[in-house]
């Protein structure tokens, strides 16, 4: 699409001037045209990461929410179960069930802590 036109313009990516010889033609060079193509590419991979990142954290949060809401409705719970409800680790947890804190059911292996035992550290 070559024609005997002779257009000034500045490029679109290194802001130079040139003589253009078409009314499409953006860039001074084809190294003009190629970088600001890779820069394009580059920040919308970008925003694709940002927006897959807080898609994740949303439905991590999601998923949290909806743990605790199953674990508010459970009678006994696990060590691990009230660690999370509390917002506590579990070491914690098994510190205070050794000063008699809080009171245990044993089944096997398993402790099993009454949910209003939990209910009567905060009241």
């Amino acid at each position: 699409m070559s024609s005997n036109m002779a257009i000034p313009k500045t490029c679109s990516y290194c802001g130079k001037a040139f003589i253009a010889k078409t009314t499409l033609t953006k860039y001074c060079c084809h190294k003009c045209n190629s970088r600001h193509y890779k820069q394009k590419i580059k920040e919308a991979k970008i925003q694709t990461s940002l927006i897959e990142q807080q898609q994740a954290m949303q439905s991590q949060q999601t998923l949290q929410l909806a743990n605790t809401n199953s674990l508010i409705s459970k009678n006994f719970l696990s060590i691990q179960d009230t660690a999370e409800l509390i917002g506590v680790s579990r070491w914690t947890i098994n510190r205070m069930i050794k000063r008699g804190e809080l009171q245990i059911h044993k089944f096997g292996r398993k402790k099993i802590i009454q949910r209003a035992q939990i209910d009567k550290l905060f009241n």
